[in-house]
């Protein structure tokens, strides 16, 4: 999944980017997405993009739990994974529209935090879903994965699909300063034994949590160091762009690719060998569970506070032992659930 910097945002570009994001997140979020909105509860989702499986099985979730609420969903999406603007744009327009709640995948965990403070300050509870903002108490309540863990367990499992042997490691990461990206690697590194700046750790490279940059990534990481045997990838299109790479080059039954979200598709590659192990996240639970929360706000001015794990699972046909894990039957039977 998904995030770039804010340098991309400049003067006049970042003007005109802004425009365009505005018109785009309106009509996304000018129609009510689930319940007939019958008790006049408005809640509002914006995520990252509205392209990226994950967003949108997360969007399923929060369209059912508005149904069963009895709310109406708003929903909105930045233009490509690092539209602060846009989000920005979302928020206001959400706010001004009388929603109760707010739920977002932040593309920027630092340069939101003024937006969502102003929608508290307007009595808007505010819930993280998936990433958490920069600090983590500028929202309300966190309802996602714990990213950490997630890249302990695949860390522990390369670690033990190693055997022993000695480990070139290339890291193909999110974007600087996206705490989600930030708390994956650092998972694995923990979850593997070694620390940042450790000479296994041959090479790393940014890649947005996209699979055509995920390839580009890997290419310039064998190019700089061609005995690269374990990869550790942000997320499931990172990695299915670093096998493309590793194919090419006859190494993708040499090298060893752990990722992280669990989705069908990442789930299908698993089973397929192309990635080792994946962590399994559940973007469909962080949805409904902070549609609910939203919902009992309004009935009884309780906020959700804190942080809510919404669970991880190792999916992998390859299981270690003193590692648990799940099978892909049962992780294509949960992809995303």
């Amino acid at each position: 999944m998904l995030r770039r910097s804010r340098s991309a945002f400049a003067s006049i570009g970042f003007t005109a980017l802004a425009a365009v994001s505005a018109l785009t997140l309106t009509a996304c979020g000018s129609g009510a997405q689930g319940g007939s909105g019958g008790n006049g509860v408005k809640v509002g989702l914006i995520t990252k993009t509205d392209t990226n499986p994950f967003f949108v099985k997360m969007k399923e979730g929060a369209e059912q739990a508005a149904k069963d609420n009895g709310v109406e969903l708003v929903s909105a999406a930045g233009k490509f994974d690092g539209d602060n603007a846009g989000q920005v744009t979302a928020i206001e327009n959400m706010v001004n529209s009388g929603v109760k709640g707010i739920l977002i995948t932040p593309n920027d965990s630092k340069a939101i935090v003024p937006a969502l403070e102003k929608a508290r300050a307007k009595g808007v509870l505010v819930i993280a879903l998936d990433s958490p903002t920069d600090p983590q108490d500028a929202t309300d309540a966190l309802f996602a994965t714990d990213n950490v863990k997630a890249g302990e367990l695949i860390g522990q499992y390369a670690k033990a699909a190693m055997a022993g042997k000695e480990a070139k490691i290339a890291t193909l990461d999110l974007a600087p300063g996206v705490a989600v990206g930030v708390q994956r690697h650092q998972g694995f590194l923990k979850g593997f034994g070694v620390a940042e700046g450790d000479p296994s750790i041959v090479c790393m490279q940014d890649t947005g949590g996209d699979q055509a940059k995920g390839q580009t990534a890997m290419e310039n990481c064998l190019q700089k160091s061609a005995d690269i045997n374990v990869v550790y990838t942000i997320n499931e299109p990172a990695a299915l762009g670093a096998y493309t790479a590793l194919k090419a080059k006859g190494l993708e039954k040499k090298v060893l690719v752990v990722s992280v979200d669990g989705g069908c598709t990442g789930t299908k590659a698993v089973k397929e060998g192309k990635i080792a192990a994946t962590s399994q996240q559940y973007p469909l639970q962080m949805a409904s569970q902070g549609v609910k929360a939203v919902a009992d706000f309004a009935k009884n001015g309780k906020k959700a506070s804190g942080y809510t794990d919404t669970g991880v699972t190792l999916v992998t046909d390859a299981a270690k032992t003193g590692v648990d894990s799940k099978d892909t039957a049962y992780g294509l039977e949960k992809c995303w659930g």
